[in-house]
Parts: C-alpha cells; sequence; structure tokens
C-alpha cells in the first residue's frame, strides 16, 4: 500500500478504507455486545481475623487449614484469596477495625441454590471454628468466562 496526503495532512483513501473495512466494525461489534461469558453468581465471602473473645487474630496458617478443609472441597473449581481490612460497628456502637481474609467463588447461575447451600456451611464453620459471630457474604450476578 502506498501512503500518500495532500496539503492539508489529509491520508490517502485507501488507508482509510482498510482502516473502515477492518478494524472498526470489530470495534463497533465488541462495544455493543461486550459480555465476556455465560451467566454465572460471584459469591464474596469477608472473613474477620479478631475474635471476639480477645485472643491473638486468626492467622494465615489457621485460615490456609479452614480454607483446605471447608472452602476448597466445596469448590473445587478455583477460588480467589485476598486479605482484607476493614472496619465495623461493634454491639457497643464503637467501630472495630481489623484484618482479614476475602474469599471469591464463582459458579454457573443455573447452580446457584445448590452452591448457596456450600457457602452457608462454609460460613458456620468458620464462625464455630473461630468463635465469631459471622462471616459476611454477598452476591452477585456477573458473566463469565473461563
Amino acid at each position: 500500500m502506498t501512503w500518500t496526503s495532500d496539503k492539508h495532512g489529509k491520508a490517502g483513501g485507501g488507508v482509510l478504507l482498510a482502516l473502515l473495512g477492518a478494524g472498526i466494525p470489530a470495534l463497533v461489534g465488541a462495544a455493543l455486545h461486550g459480555h465476556a461469558g455465560e451467566p454465572y453468581r460471584e459469591t464474596r465471602l469477608h472473613f474477620a481475623a479478631q475474635r471476639p473473645d480477645g485472643r491473638e487474630p486468626v492467622g494465615k496458617g489457621e485460615f490456609t487449614r479452614f480454607l483446605d478443609r471447608e472452602v476448597t472441597p466445596a469448590f473445587p473449581e478455583g477460588l480467589t484469596l485476598g486479605d482484607a481490612y476493614g472496619q465495623w460497628r461493634g454491639d457497643d456502637g464503637a467501630v472495630v477495625r481489623g484484618t482479614g481474609y476475602e474469599v471469591v467463588v464463582r459458579y454457573p447461575q443455573k447452580e446457584a441454590d445448590e452452591r448457596g447451600t456450600r457457602v452457608e456451611r462454609i460460613r458456620r464453620a468458620y464462625a464455630q471454628q473461630f468463635p465469631q459471630h459471622s462471616a459476611g457474604r454477598s452476591d452477585t450476578e456477573v458473566q463469565a468466562g473461563f
């Protein structure tokens, strides 16, 4: 292809035609149809490391063992683990700040009821094992592809 321009710096029609014919329709199509896959549910679990009884916080080793025993068998396809820092209002009304762990799991939307039961078992197990009031949960419908 030969690059040409007129005295105003405009590119020749061949370059413009090539751009219009190849790249721009693909970009417009991607913008209009931007879903990333199939309907999934994303569940985020929030586990506080502080213990209400004042003992040492739940350490990484303890939490990893909990993850291996409780979460991985329930979601063997995979998960995401992250350290967390948060705050909440305590029973006495004071703001409590502390560290914790966030686990994210994704599963097909059509399996939401059965997988939700697994999530609730994990939450109860954490609250019992590490004397906690509860483990937080949030659910979002997403499009995902793997």
